[in-house]
């Protein structure tokens, strides 16, 4: 709840426990066992986000957040939960939020989609499970796509980057090194295999403009965006590699604001683990690059896992609002993991920290967030406030009015198939064929004028050979350097550039 200026997310007796609008950027961590509570603790903490103007993104594993777009009802729980914790005189009230609903797949929001450009080599090649070496290939790959200006928007672009580099890989050794076919033959393989599983949905245009997520409503209030995962976490790689490359979306192509005295954007990533679990190190670097950096963008990163050791010390180490809820220690494993989490809060000299963690019930949780000064606060132990929206799944007929209404459902809901790589180099090959029939109708004129036995006439069809040789030549590398290269050069604008996970921006 937004109460004085702060965001209220649980009293500890009679002392509010809040988070100050100028701290949400410095990053946080929602974390506890399945059942302890961290998907109200999410919700609560997007309402009181919107309430004050900051746009929210969070994914929705559960299919349980779309509901945020009803004003709640009061319940024997909730109100007991209000009136104990004196909710009433700080101005709660049942009501509802802005939300706009998203799926990479269609199927329960607007499409959310991206090409295959834009989310890179890095990304792309964690998607499809690839080992270093093909990798490596694919890296170049994009490299050369992006020397010769060659978008690639979706999977049938990428496979015909992937044929169109075989058949010149000799031509490319000394610029680029070795390609092997056999390894281009394997990434195609993967290429297959990823569409098989939805990608040939969420690869294509139009793709996802980061600055739509940042439109504040009319009335002051931030818009919730909220993807639906239910399908997506089926594959982990595709739901961590997408969502990794909205964040590197954000860093990429939002100005250097300095300290805010709100984010413009908080971004939940739920079930954290799938973020890291098997990430090569070169990419876990550069994740924490980016949640070092991303903060002075004006948008702050909040990790929701069961556990804290879901996320490396290196990334730990930059969440400074943390909301831990009870963990369970059944073997020594969970005991030493429960150890670490309770070392990891400036300590209350009123409680133990390690013997609370796994005593708290449903609803409470351990805070400790930055003060005003960004010093973090010793641990209390807290009840969390009850939502302010309805809980619950939302019913299909109000999903669909909600995506309907949305003010961006005609921008994003139909599908563009534009001219890219793969209508090139077909039109390519056929101008390739084309000059190949001409130069064979050609051949079998002078064999004909020849067999008439005319000097004159064998000269002339020479001469007229050569003419035609000579234009075909300039058609062909019209064809290939002009239209080939040229406009599809212009599709993607005239200077390119990656950043630290690999996606494109343009500047």
């Amino acid at each position: 709840m937004f109460h004085d200026q702060k965001i209220l997310i649980g009293r500890s007796g009679e002392e509010g426990l809040y988070i100050y609008p100028k701290m949400a950027n410095r990053h946080g961590l929602i974390a506890g066992a399945t059942g302890t509570g961290k998907t109200v603790t999410l919700r609560v903490f997007a309402e009181s986000l919107s309430d004050c103007g900051v746009s929210v993104f969070l994914a929705d594993a559960k299919g349980d957040l779309a509901t945020l777009c009803n004003a709640g009802t009061a319940s024997e729980n909730i109100e007991k939960r209000v009136n104990e914790m004196g909710l009433r005189a700080d101005g709660f009230e049942y009501q509802p939020f802005p939300v706009r609903l998203w799926d990479v797949y269609g199927e329960k929001g607007m499409p959310l989609r991206t090409t295959i450009s834009e989310m890179g080599p890095l990304l792309l090649s964690r998607v499809m499970d690839l080992n270093p070496t093909q990798s490596d290939v694919l890296t170049v790959i994009f490299r050369i796509a992006d020397d010769e200006q060659l978008l690639l928007i979706d999977t049938k672009d990428l496979k015909a980057m992937l044929s169109y580099v075989g058949e010149r890989a000799n031509e490319y050794a000394l610029t680029y090194g070795n390609i092997s076919k056999q390894t281009l033959a394997a990434i195609t393989r993967s290429v297959v295999a990823m569409e098989s599983e939805g990608a040939d949905l969420f690869f294509g245009e139009p793709a996802l403009d980061i600055r739509d997520l940042l439109v504040p409503e009319t009335t002051g209030k931030g818009p919730i965006h909220i993807l639906d995962c239910q399908k997506l976490m089926t594959h982990p790689r595709i739901y961590a590699s997408f969502l990794l490359w909205m964040l590197s979306e954000l860093f990429e192509n939002l100005p250097e604001e300095g300290d805010l005295e709100q984010p413009k954007l908080v971004f939940f990533f739920d079930e954290a683990h799938m973020l890291f679990d098997g990430a090569p190190k070169v990419l876990l670097e550069k994740i924490e690059q980016v949640v070092k950096l991303i903060r002075s963008k004006g948008v702050g990163v909040y990790f929701i896992t069961q556990n804290p050791r879901d996320i490396p010390d290196g990334v730990l180490a930059q969440l400074g609002n943390k909301i831990q809820h009870a963990l369970r220690a059944y073997t020594p494993s969970e005991q030493k993991a429960i150890k670490a989490a309770a070392d990891s809060f400036r300590a209350n000299p009123d409680f133990d920290t390690k013997s609370v963690l796994t005593e708290l019930g449903i609803g409470e949780a351990l805070i400790s967030v930055l003060d005003e000064s960004g010093v973090p606060t010793i641990v209390k132990r807290a009840k969390i406030l009850p939502p302010q929206s309805a809980l619950g799944a939302l019913d299909d007929a109000s999903r669909s009015q909600l995506i309907r209404s949305c003010p961006l459902f005609h921008k994003y809901m139909e599908s563009i198939d534009r001219d890219s790589a793969y209508e090139f180099m077909q039109r390519r090959n056929m101008e390739i064929e084309a000059a190949k029939a001409a130069e064979q109708e050609e051949r079998e004129t002078q064999r004909s004028s020849s067999r008439a036995g005319t000097s004159l006439g064998t000269k002339v069809a020479r001469s007229a050979g050569s003419t035609v040789g000579r234009e075909l030549g300039k058609a062909m590398g019209s064809a290939i350097g002009g239209s080939f290269g040229k406009k599809i050069g212009g599709n993607m604008g005239s200077t390119l550039g990656r950043g630290l996970l690999g996606s494109l921006f343009k500047f």
